[in-house]
């Protein structure tokens, strides 16, 4: 479980990046936090894994402080960035070998990396390329595969699904809903309205820094999402 209680972050030059943010994304579901750039969509994600220090408030992993006890907590949570961050000079399931017994996973053969590559729907001629020569859409499908061998409980997405075609984006979608279906909790950043009405199962709008609607999968649908979006980007905070 991910929870944030009144989260705030107050950068040096006085910019409020987040406003007393909370929320809670329980087993088994995605929660998708949709607004534009500029929100505080990343500065939450950067507060629950500690990349950055809170001003107030707090974040839990699985009910453990990050700021208390970072490393404890990072054992709970896998991260998946916009832009996946890997070593291009390493082949595919080199890289998954490397992040795999940083994460503690020492047991994993070769065949065992190969299987979890088809899981996620890579091709079988790039198990053995180097990165530098993968797609975004291949390097995002090798993210979720180093998501999925650590198997936490919880993952974080910022922007997964931005750059991507439309089948790679569905196929990752897929992805995570069968991540869902096996009890993770998923919190996704996201400005793509069309994927969250297609996954999530909970909906919070940011705007400027701040958490200003939170909407049932049941709400949204019946509402009209991309309207109730709008509408609030119109409003002052």
């Amino acid at each position: 479980m991910l929870q944030a209680i009144d989260l705030t972050k107050r950068y040096e030059d006085g910019l409020l990046a987040l406003d007393n943010l909370s929320l809670e994304v329980k087993e088994g579901e995605i929660f998708c936090l949709l607004g534009a750039n500029g929100a505080g969509k990343t500065t939450a994600i950067n507060l629950f894994l500690n990349f950055i220090d809170p001003t107030a408030g707090t974040a839990l992993i699985n009910g453990i402080d990050v700021t208390k006890d970072p490393l404890e907590a990072k054992k709970y949570a896998s991260y998946v960035s916009e832009n996946v961050m890997l070593y291009g000079n390493f082949t595919a399931r080199q890289n998954l070998d490397f992040f795999a017994k940083l994460g503690g996973k020492r047991e994993l053969t070769k065949e065992d990396y190969h299987m979890h590559m088809r899981k996620v729907g890579l091709q079988e001629e790039a198990f053995e390329m180097r990165l530098k020569n993968f797609s975004k859409g291949m390097r995002q499908k090798l993210g979720i595969t180093i998501a999925i061998i650590k198997d936490a409980p919880n993952i974080l997405l910022d922007e997964p699904t931005a750059g991507l075609d439309p089948t790679a984006a569905a196929e990752f979608i897929k992805i995570l809903k069968g991540l869902r279906d096996n009890g993770k909790s998923i919190l996704m950043c996201t400005h793509d309205i069309f994927r969250t009405k297609t996954i999530a199962d909970r909906v919070g709008i940011m705007k400027e820094g701040r958490l200003v609607m939170i909407r049932t999968r049941e709400e949204f649908l019946e509402e009209d999402l991309e309207k109730i979006y709008l509408d609030y980007m119109q409003e002052a905070v």
